[in-house]
C-alpha cells in the first residue's frame, strides 16, 4: 500500500483553485451563488 502524502492546507487550496479556474461551469455556478448571496444581503441588511 502506498503512503499518501499529506498536503498542507495551502497546497490543497491552490490545487482546488487551479482545478476550478479550468472548470468554467463550476466557476459560473460559484459566481451565481456569490452574487445571489450579496443581493440578498443588500435586501435584508
Amino acid at each position: 500500500m502506498r503512503k499518501i502524502r499529506k498536503l498542507s492546507f495551502q497546497e490543497l487550496v491552490s490545487e482546488n483553485r487551479d482545478q476550478l479556474l479550468n472548470d468554467k461551469e463550476a466557476m459560473e455556478k460559484i459566481e451565481e451563488r456569490w452574487e445571489q448571496r450579496h443581493i440578498s444581503k443588500k435586501l435584508h441588511g
